[in-house]
């Protein structure tokens, strides 16, 4: 409920550019692994998608990136069944939210922005899950434990979705001194509001591939 307090609180073009930074904390794990080839995916438009909604807001934005959306959904990925293991799952959430934030230039509001925002929270709670009920230990789980012990009463969740929310709270702070007709890619700020993203994704990919060498 906090989150959404927060969301609606912002001026729509922070709402939107809060939606394209919770995309930016899966950028790296989407395009830290190979697709699996038989989605016919073709990365680069993943890679255009993310810029594109970094990018300044306006119609020839809006067209580029629905015309990168025309082109990933011709991709046998969206007419056949899939099978995912762990890491693949977050891969194709994440397709699922650029999707989704697709949708939100169509019809702008809070509730789509707040789609976007809650399906990457969601990511990071499904990530704990998984690394506790690993029958492995993590090799950071003394860093993981002491950072929630720090967090005090603070720590409701777990580590990762305890970072996400320190993250997207830092980010959401930030957002009230961006320029309206800047993208993220085009201020100091969020350049560095963008590498903040970055830096949590990066810790994301480690833990994914101790995963997928643990063999969860």
């Amino acid at each position: 409920m906090v989150r959404i307090e927060r969301l609606a609180d912002l001026e729509p073009v922070h709402q939107r550019q809060a939606a394209v930074l919770a995309l930016w904390r899966w950028r790296a794990p989407i395009l830290a692994f190979e697709l699996d080839a038989e989605w016919g995916v073709d990365q680069s438009v993943l890679e255009s998608l993310f810029r594109l909604a970094a990018s300044p807001p306006g119609e020839q934005l809006e067209r580029a990136y629905r015309r990168a959306i025309a082109e990933l959904c011709t991709a046998p990925l969206f007419t056949s069944e899939v099978d995912p293991d762990t890491v693949q799952l977050f891969q194709l959430e994440t397709i699922s939210n650029l999707l989704t934030f697709g949708e939100l230039l169509d019809e702008p509001g809070v509730d789509e922005v707040e789609r976007v925002v809650e399906a990457s929270a969601g990511l990071a709670n499904y990530l704990d899950g998984l690394v506790e009920g690993s029958f492995y230990s993590h090799p950071a789980e003394e860093a993981h434990r002491q950072y929630l012990a720090d967090l005090a009463d603070r720590a409701s969740e777990g580590y990762f979705a305890s970072r996400h929310i320190a993250v997207e709270t830092a980010c959401h702070g930030a957002l009230g001194v961006l320029p309206d007709s800047a993208g993220l890619l085009d201020s100091s700020t969020g350049r560095e509001l963008l590498a903040l993203c970055e830096d949590f994704g990066e810790e994301l990919v480690t833990t994914m591939q101790w995963l997928r060498v643990t063999g969860h």
